[in-house]
């Protein structure tokens, strides 16, 4: 199957300038034309640019990605180099997670305690504009 860039854009939630700033950094091949001379993504394409977009939702700098990138073109060679990319990433991720965790829990906790205030002063006919953080 073949996407033009508009198509490719949309399949994928990256902007058509996105799509042409990953190809100019060499995130991404240049895709192949059609007859026309317009890019033609390819379902491989939109597969790569998918696992582009997860990279970036971690955090993984532009950087990085693109080390990783241009390793994947030598093959199995490179595989130990690209693992050890993705363990330093999962690493930042789950990092980023346990730091989240907490920030909920302690949202969680202050939730908990204004139910509390809330059936307090409700039930003594208070209003709860008084209430501070």
């Amino acid at each position: 199957m073949s996407y033009s860039i508009a198509e490719a854009a949309r399949r994928s939630g990256l902007s058509i300038d996105t799509l042409r700033y990953y190809e100019r950094i060499k995130l991404v091949e240049p895709p192949a034309r059609d007859a026309a001379g317009r890019r033609a993504y390819t379902d491989d394409d939109l597969g790569w640019l998918g696992f582009l977009t997860k990279l970036r939702l971690t955090g993984m700098p532009i950087k990085r990605m693109r080390e990783y990138a241009s390793l994947r073109h030598h093959g199995a060679s490179s595989a130990g180099r690209r693992k050890a990319i993705l363990v330093d990433q999962r690493k930042s991720v789950a990092d980023r997670i346990a730091e989240l965790q907490t920030c909920l829990d302690i949202l969680d906790y202050k939730i908990d305690h204004y139910d509390q205030v809330e059936r307090k002063v409700l039930g003594t006919g208070a209003t709860v504009e008084g209430i501070s953080a």
